[in-house]
């Protein structure tokens, strides 16, 4: 019974179960896309899909208080990066607030 083994299986792209479910069904016919994570990478990448094809925007907006209560933590953070401008960029608007 092949779907007993199913629990046993952590990382994997496609899972094709069972004697009738050739790689095949499942490349062209079945629905997963057959771009596959390959090499292990399946531990932290999935298959290709329709969403990795459809755009997405982040939209980020701190209140004087938020920016206020965070971005000390915000300009340590890019110090430690080195990104001084980044610092500096969150440095001025407190001063401001």
């Amino acid at each position: 019974e092949p779907f007993e083994l199913l629990p046993r299986i952590r990382h994997a792209g496609a899972i094709f179960l069972g004697h009738n479910t050739p790689e095949a069904a499942g490349d062209y016919l079945a629905g997963p896309n057959h771009t596959l994570p390959t090499g292990g990478t399946a531990r932290f990448f999935s298959p290709l899909g329709t969403e990795d094809f459809v755009k997405k925007s982040s939209l980020i907006s701190f209140s004087a208080e938020g920016l206020n209560r965070l971005g000390t933590d915000i300009v340590k953070i890019a110090e430690l990066e080195g990104l001084e401008a980044h610092a500096k960029s969150v440095s001025i608007r407190l001063d401001k607030n």
